[in-house]
């Protein structure tokens, strides 16, 4: 079973994706916050990543920029997840390997997943 972890500092956005992964048959791990984003993710080694832009203390951007630094870690696709107007432009900054814009389509999401990780 694919793994996809979503990190959101928003609660209704992390219960949203649980709901709309399993039901599609992904095993699903959440955050709201990326502190220890490292110990985070290799307790866990997701297929794919959703990583917020505002989550507290550590930024979306600083947070895949870790990711993509750690030389386990940096092979696991980071989809940049914002309802920021920018979200293209922050994900390119950030180091992401693709971006998906809040509000989304759950078709949106399910193919984004399908592309980096078939």
């Amino acid at each position: 079973m694919k793994k996809v972890f979503v990190f959101d500092d928003n609660a209704g956005i992390l219960e949203l994706c649980t709901i709309i992964l399993e039901d599609a048959g992904y095993e699903i791990k959440t955050s709201s916050t990326s502190n220890n984003i490292i110990d985070q993710v290799l307790a866990y080694i997701p297929d794919i990543i959703f990583m917020d832009n505002w989550l507290p203390d550590v930024g979306g951007i600083e947070a895949t920029r870790a990711l993509k630094k750690h030389e386990t870690l940096k092979a696991i696709p980071v989809i940049y997840f914002s309802a920021n107007n920018d979200v293209k432009s922050l994900a390119s900054e950030a180091g992401a390997d693709g971006y998906l814009s809040k509000p989304f389509d759950i078709q949106e999401l399910e193919d984004i997943i399908t592309r980096h990780i078939s």
